[in-house]
Formats: C-alpha cells, structure tokens, sequence
C-alpha cells in the first residue's frame, strides 16, 4: 500500500493512500487506522472495482457511509446518501433505459415519497415501497 501523510506526526489523522486490492480493485483517498491497527477507508475517496463499478464519495470504517455516487458499467448511476454500503436516504437512480427515480431509499430498497420519470418523460409522483408504488400519479404540464 502507497501511503502519504503530509504531517507524519499528526497522530490519528485521516492518511491520503493509493492501494491496489489482489482483485484489482483500486482505492485513492483518506484512510484512518482503526484501534486493531487495520487500515480502513475513511474520509473521502474513490473506489473502482476490477469490474468497472466505481465509487466516489465518503467512507466510514471501510464502507460507502454519507454522500457519494455509484456508477455502474452497464449505466446505472446512483447519487445520494450511503448508509453502510447501501443506498440509504434521499437519493436519485438513473436506469439503464435512462428512467429515474428520486427520492427516499431504505437499505437499497424504493421507500418513501418519490418521483419516477419514464423514459417518455412522464413523471409520475407518489409512495414508493420496493417494487409496489400504489396510488401514483402522474405530473401534467399544462
């Protein structure tokens, strides 16, 4: 692991590092080391998967925790609030197709008041409840 502390006394710091994981995963960011010793992604940073899902935002104790955005290879973006590596408070999902969803997310799940835009542009507005959204309607222009 490449580390830079730009203050090497500061103690308990957040250290700035670049780290290639054995899968090929790449970490660049702020690290802090946890009271075992163990180096753990903290702060802010970017993590890209071998695969091709990259991550940029806040960690907190080596997972996505607070605001940041997931790009998926297959187009799907998210951007919003993490809780312990899961979509978790407000947040806005882009589809592959290029629908969106904004709105509330509850451990990766579609909870809570939210709009859906389809991909012809309607909007549609309600309670969303994983895949169950009953009772939407949709936004008219007039």
């Amino acid at each position: 692991m490449q580390t830079y502390n730009p203050n090497p006394g500061a103690g308990e710091g957040p250290i700035k590092v670049s780290h290639i994981f054995p899968n090929g995963d790449r970490y660049e960011g702020e690290c802090n080391r946890a009271a075992s010793g163990v180096m753990m992604r903290s702060g802010t940073g970017k993590h890209t998967s071998a695969g091709g899902t990259t991550y940029t935002g806040e960690w907190l104790e080596d997972k996505m925790h607070g605001q940041g955005t997931l790009q998926h290879p297959s187009g799907a973006l998210y951007e919003g609030e993490f809780k312990d590596n899961m979509y978790h408070g407000m947040g806005t999902y882009t589809f592959p197709d290029g629908c969106t969803y904004k709105g509330h997310f509850h451990k990766n799940r579609l909870e809570g008041d939210g709009t859906f835009t389809d991909t012809q542009g309607l909007v549609w507005m309600g309670e969303f409840h994983g895949k169950a959204a009953l009772g939407l309607r949709m936004q008219h222009n007039i």
